[in-house]
């Protein structure tokens, strides 16, 4: 179990805020170009991770027959992505 920190332990650099320390403080896309400037505040401030697509993979469950998956498994690693080629081709002749 960890120890309580005691007061002679508290950073001194990172004091305790305090309610007029709070009022100072502002939106990070006004706040970071004042200390950091435009160009690194910018790229602080880009979003992250990956980008948003216009029609997103929809996140479904399907359960196959065992001699279904024993045919694309037979075809080696990525046997998933076989498997997808054979659904897009399959919804094109659907159509």
């Amino acid at each position: 179990m960890r120890e309580r920190p005691t007061p002679e332990r508290l950073d001194d650099e990172n004091p305790a805020w305090t309610a007029e320390s709070v009022a100072k403080v502002g939106p990070a896309n006004e706040v970071l170009p004042q200390i950091f400037g435009e160009q690194m505040a910018k790229e602080m401030l880009k979003p992250r991770g990956r980008p948003r697509v216009e029609f997103p993979k929809e996140r479904i469950n399907i359960r196959l027959s065992q001699d279904v998956i024993t045919y694309f498994k037979a075809a080696g690693d990525g046997f998933f992505s076989a498997c997808l080629v054979k659904y897009h081709i399959a919804a094109k002749f659907a159509r």
